[in-house]
């Protein structure tokens, strides 16, 4: 038997395993992602175990990874032998008893609390509505994400039981470097980290370069803002990315790996180095896997949290063990890298996307999304958004589809300003631009770019000069600065912006930042230097009425930027003196006698509004 087959039989007989298991045993399993962690789900699966030997059940606890429904963590999973596994959300602690005695021992369905059900059982329940009934995933296709929120994630069985290594197999056994590289060409598979740069092309130009040794790396260096893709991939379904290198690595010839990821993910590391030891174990890494003459190992290096160390020469020189400095290319990575080896770096997603390609072809995933951006795109969704979570759309998507039908649209019904698209390095999108598919091109012609998928959806309530300048701040400061356009030309765009948002601009400061701007895309040495002044220039093309109120009018419109903001004023027929307001003023501005009208000093307000938020009279109010 071929070790393809031996792999799929292995597959077949868990599946039929789990699901005897299935049949006999209540199973309740609980999302244990960072997100779920950090909204309670520790101590809902503490106080789940408590109950359990308490009550002395016979019931199967497990963990999942994030399915995507951030905002309706702790989420919690119930399957009755020969039932649907339902899904509860915003689970409390004291909502465990209930969900135990009446779901699991008597097998009625907290409907007050249920979320979902998956339906592939052939299920029907009346009033809960499916997964895919759900809106949230009504328009998703999942290929990366396919197995987060699914299986338990540190369990190397539930991965080959959902087809985890089959590709692996074949690619060793079946398939010569050349034909793997051919299939992912085929695909279309762009890089999902950054510019989009295509895979295939770039595991063909590492392979055609003679060398006694060869590296591939894993960029899991996610550091954007509102970004956590990567994470949660690494989280929820860490052999898929590991199965996507040891197939890139034996695509360009290279016996040696490593996995950067950031140590402020300690969750992500945790399980790469469960899933790195149960891979050793089965024997899917180390020498002759599949007994393919193949050596492949991996490893992880951890990140010490710079956002520069994202870029992938940046990135190699911290494995090197220097300070983490991008520096010129050519020669690029795939001709002269790690150690001055042919080095192959691809991020998460991209390499998340690649044992699917193989174990369905190429043609399965170019079907989906467009001509020259295929496949799917995960995005964290984040800000001004009704549903806040992660997603997996095809590429084409509109921006419309993604906010209004999967996110939900904005809280309260209010009006959505912008999207900021990219991370730091992204553009800010209006708007009357929401129809906008979403694929490297149409991104790139509107000043914003795909990278690594952060999306944060902005109000009216959003000053964009106030947004422009929090990106900038965070590039500037996380800038290593080697070459002088990024160092010093942020630092002036920056305090050009702290200037207009503080009643100091002046005529020509917008100029100003356009030619910075465009100077510092030209000449910087690396894309994360030549991207930085992207917000900037997105919201100067889009927004530019609202720079100009800041400096002609001195006015924010949002009425977001403190050194603009009017000063609060007190009603003194209303005012009853209770003297809140004057406790309460962080900078002293109130002063009055008990019982008394008080005042508030223009001088001294700095208009936080602390005071107008907790007057029992609302006699307090912004003046015009």
């Amino acid at each position: 038997m071929s070790a393809v087959a031996e792999l799929r039989e292995l597959g077949n007989r868990l599946r039929q395993q789990f699901s005897q298991n299935g049949r006999s045993k209540p199973r309740i399993i609980v999302g244990m992602g960072t997100c779920g962690i950090a909204a309670g789900a520790r101590e809902v699966f503490q106080a789940i175990i408590q109950e359990v030997e308490n009550r002395r059940l016979d019931v199967v606890v497990g963990q999942t990874g994030c399915i995507g429904m951030c905002q309706k963590e702790p989420l919690l999973d119930v399957q009755l032998p020969g039932g649907p596994r339902v899904t509860y959300g915003n689970v409390a602690v004291k909502d465990v008893p209930r969900i135990i005695a009446s779901h699991v021992l008597n097998g009625k369905i907290v409907a007050d609390l249920a979320v979902a059900y998956f339906a592939d059982g052939g299920f029907h329940l009346e009033g809960i509505p499916s997964y895919d009934q759900l809106d949230f995933f009504k328009k998703q296709h999942r290929i990366a994400l396919a197995n987060c929120g699914h299986i338990d994630p540190e369990s190397i069985d539930d991965y080959i039981a959902a087809g985890g290594y089959a590709a692996c197999a074949k690619v060793l056994t079946e398939m010569t470097p050349e034909e793997v590289i051919a299939e992912v060409k085929e695909a279309g598979l762009r890089g999902r980290g950054g510019a989009g740069f295509p895979t295939g092309l770039k595991w063909e130009l590492t392979r055609g370069t003679p060398s006694d040794k060869k590296y591939v790396i894993c960029n899991a260096d996610e550091g954007d803002p509102g970004a956590f893709m990567d994470r949660s991939i690494l989280e929820g379904d860490p052999h898929r990315v590991i199965e996507g290198m040891i197939i890139g690595g034996y695509a360009i010839g290279a016996s040696e790996g490593y996995i950067y990821v950031r140590a402020e993910y300690p969750l992500a590391i945790k399980r790469l180095e469960i899933a790195l030891r149960q891979a050793r174990e089965r024997g899917f890494l180390g020498s002759s896997i599949f007994g393919s003459g193949f050596n492949f190992d991996l490893q992880i290096k951890k990140g010490a949290g710079a956002f520069v160390c994202g870029e992938e020469t940046a990135l190699m020189a911290s494995i090197e063990g220097r300070r983490g400095m991008p520096r010129p290319k050519p020669p690029f990575p795939s001709v002269s890298g790690l150690w001055g080896k042919p080095t192959n770096i691809n991020n998460v997603e991209t390499l998340a996307n690649v044992a699917e390609i193989i174990r369905r072809g190429a043609g399965e995933f170019n079907r989906i999304g467009t001509e020259g951006s295929t496949g799917t795109k995960v995005f964290a969704l984040t800000g001004k958004i009704a549903n806040t979570g992660l997603v997996e759309v095809p590429m084409g998507s509109s921006l419309r589809e993604v906010i209004y039908e999967i996110g939900g649209g904005l809280p309260s019904g209010a009006e959505l300003k912008a999207v900021q698209i990219g991370g730091p390095s992204g553009g800010c999108i209006p708007a009357h631009l929401l129809d906008l598919p979403i694929d490297y091109a149409s991104l790139q012609e509107v000043g914003a770019m795909m990278g690594s998928g952060g999306m944060v959806v902005m109000d009216q309530a959003t000053c964009m000069v106030d947004v422009a300048r929090f990106f900038l701040r965070f590039t500037q400061s996380e800038s290593c600065g080697k070459c002088t356009p990024c160092r010093e030309g942020t630092k002036r765009m920056l305090e050009i912006l702290d200037r207009i948002c503080s009643k100091q601009g002046r005529e020509g400061d917008l100029e100003l930042l356009q030619e910075l701007g465009e100077h510092i895309q030209d000449t910087s040495l690396c894309q994360l230097g030549a991207s930085a002044p992207n917000p900037v220039l997105s919201t100067l093309q889009y927004f530019r009425e609202e720079y100009e109120a800041h400096i002609r009018d001195k006015r924010c419109p949002a009425n977001v930027c403190a050194g603009m903001r009017a000063p609060f004023e007190v009603d003194l027929a209303a005012c009853i003196g209770c003297g809140l307001c004057a406790r309460l003023c962080p900078v002293g501005a109130v002063s009055g006698e008990r019982r008394k009208p008080h005042r508030i000093d223009a001088e001294l307000c700095i208009s936080c509004g602390a005071c107008a938020e907790k007057c029992p009279v609302r006699a307090i109010a912004q003046g015009a």
